[in-house]
């Protein structure tokens, strides 16, 4: 009656650990929870360009791995490309910024 009590409480144990260990950074990939955090970060830094007067526009992407965010796209001026680094170094959590934007 034990033994298979036991047996499957080991079962359990075990399972759980994979699954938390699944969710553990290495040096090749994310956390769930940093993972989400980026994806937010992401969000907030797209959000700010679209409000931006001076940046509207739908040709800038927003990536962001490690809390550095990383701009990609066209523009149609120097002045656009550095409003964007400004812009999304102002949101939280933003680390750092990589600006790979490129003047049309």
């Amino acid at each position: 009656m034990w033994k298979p009590l036991k047996t499957s409480l080991v079962i359990v144990a075990l399972t759980m650990g994979g699954s938390l260990a699944a969710c553990s950074a290495t040096s090749t990939s994310q956390s769930t929870g940093d993972y989400i955090d980026d994806a937010s970060i992401t969000t907030k830094v797209k959000v700010a360009i679209l409000d931006d007067a001076a940046l509207k526009t739908f040709e800038i992407h927003v990536v962001t791995y490690q809390n550095v965010v990383q701009l990609s796209g066209f523009v149609d001026n120097r002045q656009m490309v550095r409003r964007a680094s400004d812009v999304a170094a102002k949101v939280a959590g933003v680390k750092s910024v990589r600006n790979d934007l490129v003047v049309k």
